[in-house]
Order: C-alpha cells, then sequence, then structure tokens
C-alpha cells in the first residue's frame, strides 16, 4: 500500500505540473500572434523610413559620426537581449553562446568589450559568474513598446557618438555601479538578438548596429550591359526629390531615429521568438508530464492489480485452512 500511495501522491503532482505547462503553453501562443501584429504593424513605417534614408543619402554629403568607421577604435559594445522569464528552453542559452562568440571575436580584433543587457535572465546569468555588466535593463522582454525601450535605445546612440575618447550621461534605468555618472563612450555597437524566422525556428544573430554598414543594392554590383541598356524614357523615371530644409539637415535629424528604429524591430523579433520558444518548450513539457501520468498510471494499476491478487490468495488460502480445521474436528 505504501508504494501504491507514493505512485499515487506522484500521478497527482505530475498532473499538477502538466496543468502549469498546459496554460504557459496557451498563453504563449496568444502573445505569439500579439508579437507577430507588432513586426507587421511596424512593417510599413520601417519601410518608408528606409526609402527616405536611402533618398536623403543619394543627395547629402553629411559626413555624421554614425556612418563613420573609425579605424583605431578602442571599445565596442555588445547589447544581449534576453527574457524576463524562464521556461523558454535554450533561448537565452543560445543567445548567451553567440554572445560569448562575438565577445571573443572582438577582443582577438584588439577591442575592449562593454556589455549591456536587456532581460532579467541575462542579468542573472552575468551576475553569478560576476561577468562585468555596465548597464541592465528588465521588464519589457515580453511586451516591448517604444516608451519602455526608450533609455537602452539613446543610450546606446549616444554612446557611440561620444566614442571611446568621450563619455556620456547615464540614463535612468540605466543599472550599473556609479549610477548617475558619466558612462564611457564606445567605437562600435553589436546587438545580439534571437531572429524569429518560424514557430519551429529561431535563430540568435550578431548584428552591428553602428556605425551604419553602407548598402549595396545588387544591381549596384553587376555594372554592365544591362545598365547601359536604359533607355532615357526609364531614366526620366526615377525619382526626383526636393528636401525642405536641406537634405544634409534632415539625414543628421533622422540618423538616431533610423538606428533607434532598427534596435526596436529587433526587440520585436526577440519578443515573439521568447514566445515561441516558450511554446515549444511549454507543449514538450506538456507532452512529457501526458505520457509520465500514463506510465505512472499503467505501474498503479499493475501495483493495484497485484495487490488484489494477493488479497484473494490469503483469502482463500484461509479458507481452505478453515475448511481442513472444521474437517478434522
Amino acid at each position: 500500500m505504501a508504494n501504491l500511495r507514493e505512485l499515487r501522491d506522484r500521478i497527482r503532482s505530475v498532473n499538477s505540473t502538466k496543468k502549469i505547462t498546459k496554460a504557459q503553453e496557451l498563453i504563449a501562443t496568444s502573445r505569439i500572434t500579439k508579437a507577430q501584429a507588432k513586426v507587421e504593424a511596424s512593417q510599413p513605417y520601417a519601410n518608408e523610413m528606409t526609402n527616405m534614408m536611402n533618398s536623403l543619402a543619394s543627395a547629402s554629403s553629411l559626413d555624421h559620426p554614425i556612418l563613420r568607421h573609425r579605424e583605431n577604435g578602442k571599445v565596442a559594445a555588445v547589447l544581449v537581449v534576453t527574457s524576463d522569464r524562464g521556461m523558454c528552453g535554450g533561448y537565452n542559452n543560445n543567445v548567451f553562446k553567440k554572445a560569448a562568440e562575438l565577445e571573443g571575436l572582438l577582443r582577438g580584433q584588439g577591442f575592449d568589450v562593454v556589455r549591456y543587457v536587456t532581460g532579467g535572465k541575462g542579468v542573472g546569468y552575468y551576475s553569478f559568474r560576476e561577468k562585468e555588466v555596465v548597464g541592465s535593463w528588465t521588464g519589457f522582454s515580453q511586451d516591448p513598446n517604444w516608451e519602455a525601450t526608450h533609455d537602452v535605445r539613446h543610450h546606446l546612440i549616444d554612446g557611440f557618438v561620444a566614442g571611446s575618447e568621450g563619455t556620456t550621461a547615464a540614463r535612468a534605468g540605466l543599472h550599473a555601479e556609479g549610477e548617475g555618472q558619466p558612462v564611457r563612450g564606445f567605437d562600435q555597437v553589436h546587438v545580439v538578438f534571437t531572429e524569429f524566422e518560424s514557430m519551429l525556428v529561431q535563430t540568435p544573430r550578431a548584428h552591428q548596429l553602428l556605425p551604419i554598414e553602407p548598402a549595396i543594392k545588387e544591381e549596384e554590383l553587376h555594372l554592365g550591359d544591362s545598365a547601359l541598356e536604359d533607355t532615357p524614357e526609364e531614366q526620366d523615371l526615377s525619382a526626383d526629390y526636393e528636401f525642405e530644409p536641406d537634405a544634409d539637415t534632415l539625414l543628421e535629424a533622422l540618423l538616431p531615429q533610423y538606428v533607434s528604429r532598427i534596435l526596436f524591430s529587433m526587440f520585436l523579433e526577440a519578443s515573439a521568438s521568447e514566445s515561441a520558444a516558450r511554446r515549444t518548450a511549454m507543449k514538450a513539457a506538456t507532452d512529457n508530464a501526458t505520457e509520465l501520468v500514463r506510465d505512472l498510471s499503467r505501474v498503479a494499476n499493475q501495483a493495484r492489480q497485484a495487490q488484489i491478487t494477493q488479497e484473494i490468495t490469503e483469502i482463500v488460502g484461509g479458507a481452505g485452512a478453515l475448511a481442513e480445521s472444521a474437517e478434522s474436528d
């Protein structure tokens, strides 16, 4: 009976865990839909911003720090985007591995690496291993919005503009030693985040955010007969913009907004990836719990059957002994 009682207690415990994992699976599924809707809703603005920046860049001669590659760069900032909560499988661990690879590569190139982290799991990971984190932001990994990510976006941009020889003021929400004190700038900004490819595939990526890498259109890589065959009518179809104020002024004002928008899109991708990873992990946990309950129930039924068989055997044996005793009298 003791063994049977233990089996029944364990079945109840697994069923309770199963309810939790199933609820987490359903919540994650609903959040994926919302996260994908946010990504899709932000695409029109992102596309128009990209088109405008391309037009401004072609009409501008501005030499902005955000566009300038620094030959003697000394400091590289790495932003590691993690989740605030767990129960999402290998989501965070894959990000940590990619971040470690990137940091090793940057140190091999002679950079001093300063680490920034978003998400409670990343803060706990580096704190437990006593690795320095210059700044951290938490509380928006599951549902990022423009206001919640304001400080991290602008701190990275300000720090890059200041450069490794300068400093930038610590923004609100920057949890670092000496909070409120000026923070050293940097010459490169890299972001390690998880890109959402599908419900089953989320890939960790390392992306250089600053300086902005120039985009080369595919047709520009194939200069030849095709470029020479354009008729005058086709050439006249290209858009001709007039900017007010001038293109240089507009580009200088919009470049930080453009970079900020790119970083925000990474937060949206990471949010969708986190929910998808959590859904996958919780579904696997629910399926495992169902299988475990089935196995435990089978063992419990066998134990119960063995117990009943033993009781019947004892009853039959006792009855036989009483019958023999009565005959002998």
